[in-house]
This record gives structure tokens, sequence and C-alpha cells, in this order.
């Protein structure tokens, strides 16, 4: 980082899809799509350390695999999208990875999530309404399903883009959660995980981010709406802010202590950058087709 030069580089596979860093910060594990399994790498050298093939069912297919994430206790946590499972590995002994196995948890899970103080990990499903649930602390109660058949009756949208689940909003009491084919946020509150209320927005979102103090949450959405940004309070769960940046708002990124956030806006090659009190524009900055950003204080918390 501060030569600003790549010094390693290494092909690990086809098509990867995402990655985490264990909770001591020795190791590097990528999810992926093609060949499918998660590879685990020596974080100083990108030796390979471990490699778990995603293989299932009697014919020993291999799926493809999301929603990687660190957790506590040297853990990687990830589902796969064509078993229907999500996968444990406990890399305390990185020679020895043991890897426990939850299945039958739901059709196609599509990306996932843990929560910030690392005890919940929440999938969720494409194949069918509802998310999967997995307590850490308490892994042999198996996964429980939350939200079940939350649009049972309504016909869903296309999907133009699939939701960001590693972008829910936790805010106090409630997540908050972008419903799949619906212009709707989902709020759920996390003391049982049951619905708390739906929140009416532009589009189909993307990312449901929340301010470091949990006070607004910001969301941004696929196409053809992907021009705009809104802001939900979290105390009224009403809409309070809508903002238009630019084509293409992708990613959004909100200072270590909330008094700015970051936004993408690809299509326009922006960044630009609002205050969180005043929702006012501070700085529009040039960049080729940006996407991603990230903060370096993602380095402390668990899960990104």
């Amino acid at each position: 980082m501060l030569t600003q030069k790549i010094v390693k580089r290494i092909m690990q596979a086809g098509n990867s899809i995402g990655g985490a860093i264990s909770q001591d910060g020795t190791l590097v594990a990528v999810s992926n799509y093609e060949p499918g399994g998660v590879k685990i790498f020596d974080a100083a050298t990108l030796a390979l350390v471990a490699d778990i093939p995603a293989s299932y069912g009697e014919a020993k297919q291999t799926s493809k695999v999301i929603g990687l994430v660190d957790a506590p206790g040297q853990k990687f946590v990830f589902s796969l999208w064509d078993a229907d499972e999500i996968w444990v590995a406990d890399m305390s002994r990185p020679d020895k990875p043991v890897i426990q196995k939850f299945k039958d948890i739901g059709r196609n899970p599509y990306d996932a999530l843990i929560s910030p103080d690392g005890r919940y990990y929440i999938a969720g499903l494409f194949g069918e309404d509802g998310m999967a649930l997995l307590d850490l602390w308490n892994l042999d109660a198996g996964v429980k399903r939350i939200l079940d058949h939350y649009g049972k009756g309504e016909q869903k949208l296309p999907v133009y883009k699939m939701p960001h689940l590693e972008g829910w909003a936790m805010a106090g009491q409630y997540a908050f959660v972008p419903a799949v084919g619906r212009h709707e946020v989902l709020v759920i509150d996390t003391r049982n995980w049951s619905e708390a209320g739906r929140i009416k927005v532009h589009g189909q979102p993307i990312f449901v981010m929340a301010r470091p103090d949990g006070r607004h949450v910001w969301v941004n959405f696929a196409i053809p709406n992907n021009d705009t940004l809104q802001v939900i309070d979290t105390e009224s769960l009403k809409i309070i802010k809508t903002l238009q940046p630019g084509k293409g708002v992708l990613h959004m990124e909100f200072e270590p202590r909330g008094e700015e956030v970051w936004a993408s806006i690809r299509d326009d090659d922006q960044l630009v950058i609002y205050d969180t009190d005043t929702f006012e524009e501070q700085l529009r900055l040039p960049a080729n087709k940006p996407s991603g950003i990230f903060s370096t204080a993602r380095a402390h918390k668990t899960g990104l």
C-alpha cells in the first residue's frame, strides 16, 4: 500500500465472487463460482493453505459458493447456491480444517451477511421467499427460517440486479433488508427475527446501508432507477430524503464516524461525497467507471 505496487498475483479460479480475511489476519479466503468451492491462502505469501471443494449429493456435484464471511474463532462461513447448504469452516488448525455442514436451508442462497457482533449469519434465498439464520453461538440448534413467505400472494418483478446482503443495515433493534424483486425495504425486529414493517422505495434496492450511528439508512437501486439514493429515518421508518447524484449509483461507503458518505457514480465517471447531516453535496472527484469503495476502517470490523 505504501509503494502502490502489486507485489504478488496468482490465478486461483476461473470466476471468484467474494473474499474474507480471518480473525487474526493470517488467512485470506476466496469463494468461487467456477470451479466452485473455497480456497484459503496465507495472507503474507499467498501460498495455498486449504482447498475446500463444495461437493454435495451422491453424485458429488460442485456448487457455486457465495456469502463468504469471516467469523470469530478463526472461522469462515459461506453458502452453497446449488446445494442449498451453509458451511462453517473452523481454521484454528489451518492444516486440518474442520467443516460443519447445514443442509436443506432453503432454495438457492444468493448472498449472506454476518451481524456486527459476529453472532448471526443470515443467508437470503433466491429460489423462495424467506431467509436462513444460523446462530454461531449455538450451532447445535441448526438453521432457522425467518421471514418465511414474506411475498406470498404477490407477483414478483423481474430482478435486474441481485441485492447485496453484506450491504444490509443493522441499526438498533432493527435490520433493514432489500426485498428480492420488490420495491421495498423489509424491516426485521432482531429480538425475535420477525417482520416489523415494509418501506416502499424508489426501485429495487441493492445496498441498504446504515450510517455508523444507526440514525439513518441509505439505499441505492437497480436499473432503471440507479440514478437515485434515498435516506430512511430508522426511528420513524420514513423516507426523509431523495437524491439524484447521477447515472449508475453502484456503491456507498461511510466515513468511520459517519459524517460523510462516498458514492460511486459509474456511468458519469465520478465519486460524490455528501454531508450525512445536511445531505448537501460536498465534492465530486473524477474516476474511471468507479465501483466498490472500501475504507481502511473495514479492517477492524467482523465480516467486512
